[in-house]
């Protein structure tokens, strides 16, 4: 398995133009049916987003507004989850939609214009070791840009749009390998306690707050 450092240099060597003459041949266009906003059965919404992403969204709400801690590799406990996670989610609603969907008044995001490159390149992503795992069907002949079910797909994209989409694309891409370097550089086990959570990023442990271990 490569390195997160050799993937990382292939991320930032990925041409926008071939990711965009993927993009462009499958076509797409967003349709805000707000599926990759709400949750499944059983199951709620999570997207990945970076620590800077989060302070972006704040504005004056608070961290725990806008992120949660990621739910992979929590355990349940007797006060609810607890251990250590590697990744912040967007926040959810009490019906565990993304916190930031209002499908009942705008149709659609709150915070589009600032919105995550999660969701900037849904349903695209690059399949390339380190990065979050590549989900759906390669839409061009390496496999290297894949797309996830969506309804938008098929329809007609412009060639501007398609390369604005890759350059989000490339540019999470690299986000995310970066991320995941920061996160092995930074990273010191903790031991929690019954009921807490450690969340590990690229800036080092927090509490489900923001603030930092230890202080």
């Amino acid at each position: 398995m490569d390195s997160l450092e050799t993937e990382l240099a292939r991320a930032r060597e990925l041409d926008t133009a071939s990711l965009a003459d993927a993009i462009e041949s499958i076509g797409f266009e967003c349709t805000h049916c707000g599926a990759c906003c709400t949750a499944e059965p059983d199951d709620d919404h999570t997207a990945t987003v970076f620590p800077d992403e989060v302070r972006e969204l704040t504005d004056d709400d608070e961290w725990r507004d806008v992120a949660r801690p990621m739910p992979y590799g929590l355990e349940d406990g007797s006060d609810g989850p607890e251990g250590e996670t590697f990744e912040w989610a967007l926040q959810t609603d009490a019906c565990g939609d993304c916190v930031f969907y209002d499908g009942d008044e705008t149709g659609g995001c709150t915070v589009h214009d600032d919105r995550p490159l999660i969701c900037h390149t849904y349903p695209f992503s690059v399949a390339l070791g380190g990065t979050s795992q590549p989900m759906g069907e390669a839409v061009d002949s390496e496999g290297m840009v894949r797309a996830h079910e969506c309804e938008g797909l098929g329809r007609d994209i412009s060639r501007a749009e398609a390369e604005e989409l890759a350059a989000a694309l490339k540019e999470r891409a690299v986000r995310e390998l970066e991320e995941a370097i920061g996160v092995r550089d930074n990273y010191e086990p903790v031991v929690t306690a019954t009921g807490e959570v450690v969340v590990h990023d690229s800036e080092g442990a927090k509490r489900p707050d923001g603030t930092p271990v230890g202080q």
